[in-house]
């Protein structure tokens, strides 16, 4: 009989209670690694351990739930009984009562679960096709010449912006395109106005916001359509939807991402105290760049006049006249000098002629010294008309050969205005060059267009 019973035994396999409940664990935990279960909340309780217990259930089942007080950082509401949700959870077995249940590592509710996979699934997509792309974002203009703004003309988002606008520098035109940013419409009216926006461009850069709000809320900046059309648009795109922790398809197709919507007005919009300041220092430097330059030109206009003076024709003129007057000088003292010797002739034959003092010899000496005078005085004077023929001789040949004169006689003198030499050839010069007429009477430039080589 022992040996019936204990080959009976082991035809059986019997295992204890706590052999079956811990293969039974480790079966479910093998086999559900991770599941996402949907029902509603029941029996919710959270004791002083933090931890939290529930219930999930749906229509025809249930099955007991507990989530550790470490996994409830990233819960975003408060579970409570009757709400519809969805956990992702591993498969486990409480072995000293060999309760099954599930092991919570995260909760969030129904409707939002439903979007949020959405918005992973089109997330990935968008990323795979590149809209996503670093390559693809597109600089904000430093300076822009007018803002666009789409966002619902009602809400907070759109005063804040304008204020931050107003502050930073109101001389820049904002452009408000209204639409609604939630709803069925409101995508399409999002991609409308940005297309609008790219046509008519009223403006080089975009601001596309609102205020923060749920994930359904939020949903119309998480859409394809948006997203397509915000990736096309030509002009650059700020997006600055909800929050700081708002994230959307819009944030990551946009050229930039702002946490708010005012955040989103600082970086559309320069600093107007900055560009004052900046135009203060170029203004200062400008001045300071022209006046050295303008020196320099005066200095080389000081060189180039007294290098002027130096070749102009009056002096040559004035260096003549001057010989000229010595010339004069010296033939007046010539004259001079032979009258007072012909004086001195005179007096002495006088002198003889008194020593003598015969009548009939001094009568013929008187009217021959009267004769001689005469002939001297006639000589003379024909030797003063002499010279002073030769005298005007000169002077006119001086002013016949006097650039001046021949000026006078309606001819013009050509010289290059950069140097001061003067044209004698056609071979000078060539169409376009710039030349410098001197007349009897001032001078003008002009523009050499047609030359004859003849």
């Amino acid at each position: 009989m022992v040996t019936t019973s204990t080959s009976t035994a082991i035809q059986r396999n019997i295992i204890t209670v706590t052999q079956l409940n811990r293969e039974t664990s480790q079966l479910l935990t093998e086999h559900f690694l991770s599941v996402w279960v949907e029902g509603e909340l029941s029996n919710t309780v959270q004791p002083s351990s933090g931890h939290i217990y529930f219930t999930l259930k749906d229509a025809n089942a249930q099955v007991r739930c507990a989530m550790f007080r470490t996994q409830q950082r990233r819960l975003g509401f408060k579970p409570e009984n009757g709400k519809q949700v969805i956990v992702r959870a591993q498969v486990s077995l409480y072995e000293p009562r060999g309760d099954y249940q599930l092991i919570v590592e995260h909760i969030e509710e129904a409707g939002e679960g439903a979007l949020r996979r959405a918005f992973d699934a089109l997330k990935l997509k968008l990323s795979e096709q590149g809209l996503f792309d670093a390559a693809h974002k597109q600089i904000l203009p430093t300076l822009p010449t007018a803002i666009g703004v789409i966002t619902s003309p009602s809400g907070a988002a759109i005063r804040d912006i304008l204020a931050v606008l107003q502050r930073r520098f109101p001389a820049i035109p904002v452009i408000i395109y209204p639409v609604a940013v939630q709803g069925d419409n409101a995508k399409h009216e999002i991609a409308k106005a940005i297309t609008t926006a790219n046509r008519f461009k009223q403006c080089d850069v975009i601001i596309l916001g609102r205020g923060g709000g749920s994930l359904e809320d939020l949903w119309a900046f998480n859409e394809e359509l948006v997203a397509r059309a915000i990736f096309a648009s030509e002009i650059p795109i700020i997006s600055a939807v909800g929050h700081e922790t708002d994230f959307t398809i819009a944030d990551f197709v946009a050229d930039l991402r702002a946490a708010t919507p005012s955040a989103a007005a600082e970086y559309a919009s320069p600093d107007q105290q900055q560009w004052l300041s900046r135009f203060v220092y170029l203004e200062s430097r400008l001045q300071q760049q022209l006046q050295r330059k303008l020196n320099q030109k005066q200095q080389t206009l000081d060189w180039l006049i007294k290098r002027l003076q130096r070749q102009h024709p009056g002096q040559k003129l004035a260096g003549n006249v001057r010989r000229m007057d010595e010339l004069e000088a010296r033939l007046k003292q010539a004259i001079y000098t032979k009258l007072r010797h012909m004086n001195g002739i005179v007096e002495a034959k006088v002198a003889q002629l008194w020593q003598h003092n015969p009548a009939i010899t001094i009568n013929s000496h008187k009217q021959r010294q009267a004769y001689l005078s005469q002939r001297l005085i006639g000589a003379t004077r024909h030797k003063l008309e002499q010279f002073n023929q030769r005298l005007f001789n000169a002077s006119q040949t001086l002013h016949a050969v006097s650039p001046l004169a021949t000026l006078n006689r309606g001819y013009a003198m050509t010289l290059d205005p950069s140097s001061g030499v003067i044209i004698r050839s056609t071979e000078q010069l060539k169409p376009g060059d710039m030349v410098q007429t001197r007349l009897a009477y001032g001078r003008f430039t002009s523009e050499i267009k047609v030359i004859d080589r003849d």
